[in-house]
């Protein structure tokens, strides 16, 4: 596993985390222990929060890639390896897959489930900052980044970075909670975030504070638009999002030429 764990400098001197505004020099540490913290149980918190439709989505975001033989994709905080595993298997032996993510307690465990599943004799492990990513220019042919966005310190610069190291031509794909179109799913799921979530928390991961920064983490991320703006300012063009789940979820696609 490679390791390039350095964060960049960034213009402001604070940050979110959750609710919280913090030093900018702090979030990556902070958000680095609660990944550390919820690792071994991530899999299974994330069928239970999302009452397993977190595998619907991502099966949406694989077909909508139209990865094939051969191409080459990275998947930035990718984890435990979910969306790594299915695009191991489209590009086949002439294509890798880089699953990278900043965390090495997440990675090992996508290794571990990589290597049971049989799926890793084309996929590279990169532990590194999405911020600061230690590839060459024009090197994939699709990046996807789920769920892993909104933890980023600079979106900006992730932005930039994906853009440059995308293919032209190549496609960013970006799967991350947004905001219910309709008012009457926001209050529900309001209300399902704040008072179950870091129950459930509690309950399986014996962590209730890390989940409760993940709720507030997802109100502080950019709603549809705002990011689609984020995406078109790095560079990208022909940008799109699709609401899953009534705008639970969005899926931003997005094309370097």
């Amino acid at each position: 596993m490679s390791d390039f764990t350095s964060s960049p400098n960034t213009s402001s001197s604070t940050t979110d985390f959750g609710y919280e505004t913090i030093p900018t020099d702090q979030k990556t540490e902070r958000v680095a222990a609660v990944f550390r913290s919820v690792a071994k149980k991530y899999d299974v918190m994330n069928d239970l929060m999302s009452l397993g439709w977190h595998r619907a989505w991502k099966k949406f975001t694989l077909e909508l890639s139209h990865v094939h033989t051969g191409q080459h994709v990275l998947d930035v905080a990718g984890g435990t390896g979910d969306l790594t595993k299915a695009f191991s298997r489209r590009v086949g032996a002439e294509g890798q897959v880089i699953l990278l993510d900043i965390n090495e307690a997440m990675l090992n465990v996508g290794r571990d489930r990589l290597i049971d599943d049989g799926c890793i004799e084309n996929v590279q492990l990169v532990q590194a900052d999405a911020e600061a990513l230690p590839f060459d220019d024009d090197q994939f042919d699709c990046i996807t980044i789920a769920f892993g966005l909104r933890n980023v310190t600079c979106k900006e610069n992730a932005l930039n970075a994906f853009y440059r190291v995308l293919k032209p031509g190549g496609q960013l794909l970006i799967l991350e909670f947004s905001q219910p179109i309709l008012k009457p799913l926001r209050v529900l799921y309001d209300r399902y975030s704040f008072s179950v979530l870091p129950k459930l928390g509690e309950w399986i991961a014996r962590d209730a504070a890390s989940y409760q920064y993940l709720v507030e983490s997802i109100r502080r991320h950019p709603n549809q638009d705002a990011l689609k703006v984020l995406i078109q300012d790095a560079g990208f063009e022909q940008c799109a999002y699709h609401n899953l789940s009534g705008g639970i979820v969005a899926l931003h696609r997005a094309w370097k030429f």
